[in-house]
């Protein structure tokens, strides 16, 4: 690592667009402070934030590594740290980080921090990161400091370095824990409430469908006739479908073509991921339309019309339960609607910047085949 000739360690943070940028220019206001007071030497530290696609057309940790030194050697940095919101993996592990002392550079995969408190676990990472590369001591005789990266109460812990690979230590996760970890870290990244105004048709349709639903007689005697059991098998049902049709008509499911046991696990790994995010934007969409569906029948239905159909008193159980079964059925109804929106927005609006632009490329390396 260079040592800053004015005694200030000018630290780069490299992001990725989009949610990395944003998490980078958060940490950017208080990290020169906070490194300041717990290198404890009277160092000052500068932080700069960059904005690049460094991971473009790549998910190799060893390519990536060699972008972000050639990118530093043509910067006064003294450290860079990069950020990056895609899932890496190295020798059969899924990476937290990468980090080489003698150049003074970290390569940080968000996904492996979990789906919560992002914020502050990217802060605790980039700071044990940057005090460990700022620190001498962190390749001397003792071996390099663990820090928070390798607590006993998380799955993280150092992983194999190849004797060629630039970095000289790595850290990786593994075990079940480690892959919900990943998991949820992907599916946060994704951020699966963006699904909801990016299905602005299939809403419609849902929300014209739970309209006329409302007002039909025959769906009052359904519902009055359903037992709890069935009303929960018709909102499962109609949540898997609209699931399912989602991901089949938008061609979200990943296609691994290569045969390798590694290249299969990241494929189911995407797709899980793929399957939970999208999973949570119908379920907001669900209880959205059962909201709605509720004050509409508080405002359209009459007890007495409704007594003289169904022979039953319209009280509050029987606006709930007319509600959540038509809830189910416009769902199934946003799921037909859901074939006039285009490809391109269903994915924009299920997956992160940079999980588009990876399968973007994939689909363009394999002969436009639906990845």
């Amino acid at each position: 690592m260079r040592v800053s000739s004015q005694g200030v360690t000018v630290v780069a943070l490299l992001a990725d667009p989009d949610a990395p940028t944003e998490i980078a220019q958060r940490l950017a206001q208080t990290l020169p402070t906070r490194l300041a007071d717990k290198s404890g030497q009277g160092r000052r530290f500068e932080v700069e934030v960059v904005s690049e696609p460094f991971t473009s057309g790549s998910e190799d940790p060893p390519t990536l590594m060699r972008r972000i030194m050639d990118r530093s050697s043509a910067e006064n940095w003294d450290i860079v740290v990069a950020l990056t919101d895609l899932p890496l993996h190295s020798h059969g592990h899924k990476l937290v980080v990468h980090l080489s002392h003698k150049r003074g550079l970290a390569l940080l995969s968000l996904p492996s921090l979990g789906g919560l408190r992002l914020q502050t676990r990217a802060r605790r990472a980039v700071e044990e990161a940057v005090l460990g590369l700022a620190d001498p001591r962190a390749t001397g005789a003792e071996g390099p400091r663990l820090g928070p990266f390798a607590g006993h109460l998380t799955p993280v812990h150092p992983g194999p370095v190849g004797e060629e690979e630039t970095p000289d230590l790595r850290y990786v996760v593994s075990g079940a824990r480690g892959y919900l970890r990943v998991l949820f870290g992907m599916v946060r990244a994704n951020r699966p409430w963006r699904l909801v105004p990016g299905l602005s048709r299939a809403l419609a349709a849902a929300l014209a469908t739970g309209a006329i639903a409302t007002v039909n007689s025959t769906v009052w005697n359904l519902s009055g006739a359903l037992s709890a059991p069935r009303l929960v098998i018709a909102m499962v049902g109609s949540i898997a479908l609209m699931i399912g049709w989602l991901i089949v008509d938008a061609q979200l499911w990943h296609r691994s073509a290569e045969g390798s046991p590694e290249a299969r696990r990241t494929a189911r790994l995407y797709n899980a991921s793929t399957v939970v995010t999208v999973g949570i934007g119908v379920l907001v969409c669900y209880a959205g339309l059962m909201v709605i569906n509720l004050v509409w029948a508080l405002f359209i239905l009459n007890d007495r019309v409704f007594a003289s159909m169904t022979r039953t008193p319209l009280h509050a159980a029987e606006y709930v339960t007319l509600s959540w079964f038509v809830a189910s059925v416009a769902t199934v109804g946003g799921a037909l609607g859901s074939g006039l929106e285009s490809d391109e927005a269903i994915r924009a609006a299920a997956y992160s910047k940079r999980e588009q632009e990876r399968r973007l490329t994939l689909q363009d390396d394999h002969g436009d085949q639906p990845s």
